[in-house]
């Protein structure tokens, strides 16, 4: 079982106006941006049971540690990766910079009855 898997971006488009990065044109059940400070830790090792999370970083450094049974890696990402964790593997990360990304749920987290798809 891969643990983590990298993407790449659909589609991107750079001149001197900026950047636009089609990060996917699947359909995406949840869709959360998130900053972080440095020197903060996210995730506790959590995972989701039918939820798998993509992550694509718009600025700065993360740490990523992920586990499954009794397997562990760690991987760095900074400004521009795009990665995935799939459902059943727990995960951390540990913020290098302070950092924007985009997470992108293949299904919801939050469920309507107010239940959660995370488990520790």
């Amino acid at each position: 079982m891969k643990l983590l898997e990298i993407l790449h971006l659909d589609f991107c488009f750079e001149d001197m106006r900026g950047t636009l990065a089609q990060i996917s044109h699947e359909s995406i059940a949840q869709v959360n941006a998130v900053f972080t400070k440095k020197g903060a830790k996210r995730g506790n090792f959590h995972y989701h049971k039918q939820a798998r999370e993509s992550f694509y970083i718009l600025s700065g450094k993360i740490s990523v540690t992920v586990r499954f049974e009794n397997e562990e890696e760690s991987y760095l990402f900074k400004t521009g990766d795009y990665f995935c964790v799939p459902e059943n593997v727990a995960h951390q990360f540990e913020y290098l910079d302070d950092t924007y990304l985009v997470v992108l749920y293949s299904a919801r987290v939050e469920m309507p009855d107010g239940t959660k798809d995370i488990h520790v």
